[in-house]
């Protein structure tokens, strides 16, 4: 279950323009995609079984952690309906990022599924490359310029995909679980799509999933980007061993920029 979390974190999460040059020891990376107040709700279902929903918010105000300015990136998730009776989900996970470098300062995450319940604090110290878990009292060593899942996809939405090739894939390392790993992603080209707004230019990117019995075939998830300053994901889909997941954008406010719906 732990996987298929991750996954729904990563359709959930979002894309767009990067440059970098040091910083007091700090990269300094172009952010013209989100800002302070962003709020993206989103519906994800099995079939025609309305299955969770999830929302992704920047909070208003930012906040100092680390001697330094931060976004703070709220993500929750629940099951609803008839899911909600077989396994109960009560998410909340929480980066804190950098507002130059997008990096993450702090990681916390409250999971609460069904009678599992686990709570976890992670303090990022970039000038030592090193990751401290609160709650087991463990400090990892970890790369240079590390995220957490959150704020590898924030990161990611600062990206140029027309300076990306399609077939390429992008890579950023990542912390998570007592573990450093790469989100590696491939760029698969422009396409438009249907949404409740209405039709909209979008990227296709196809992220790489680690082996699950609960997934189908090598790349099992297509996520949709809007193909504007936003690069919000409003579609994506998983091929389950048994039907598929997919997830719609249900609403928005406080974007950058009007989505370029095409009505």
């Amino acid at each position: 279950m732990n996987k298929l979390k991750i996954i729904v974190l990563l359709t959930i999460v979002s894309l767009a323009t990067v440059a970098f040059a040091p910083f007091e020891g700090y990269r300094t990376v172009r952010n013209e995609s989100f800002v302070k107040g962003e709020r993206i709700e989103y519906r994800v279902h099995y079939g025609i079984i309305n299955a969770a929903e999830a929302r992704v918010e920047v909070s208003r105000s930012l906040v100092s952690v680390n001697n330094r300015p931060c976004y703070r990136v709220n993500v929750s998730g629940k099951t609803v309906g008839a899911f909600d009776m077989i396994t109960r989900v009560r998410d909340q996970w929480r980066s804190y990022i950098d507002t130059s470098a997008i990096l993450p300062h702090m990681f916390y995450r409250n999971i609460q599924e069904n009678n599992f319940r686990k709570e976890e604090t992670v303090i990022f110290n970039h000038g030592a490359n090193t990751a401290y878990d609160k709650d087991l009292q463990k400090t990892y060593k970890v790369p240079n310029n590390i995220h957490d899942i959150i704020s590898g996809y924030f990161f990611l939405r600062t990206l140029d995909f027309g300076r990306i090739g399609v077939g390429e894939v992008v890579e950023v390392p990542t912390f998570f679980d007592g573990e450093v790993y790469k989100l590696r992603i491939r760029y698969g080209g422009k396409s438009e799509i249907k949404t409740k707004f209405g039709r909209i230019k979008v990227l296709k990117l196809t992220p790489f999933i680690p082996d699950n019995k609960l997934f189908k075939g090598e790349n099992p998830m297509t996520l949709w980007v809007s193909d504007d300053d936003n690069k919000i994901p409003v579609k994506a889909e998983v091929e389950l061993v048994i039907g598929s997941l997919d997830m719609d954008i249900k609403g928005y406010r406080g974007l950058r920029t009007e989505p370029n719906w095409i009505k």
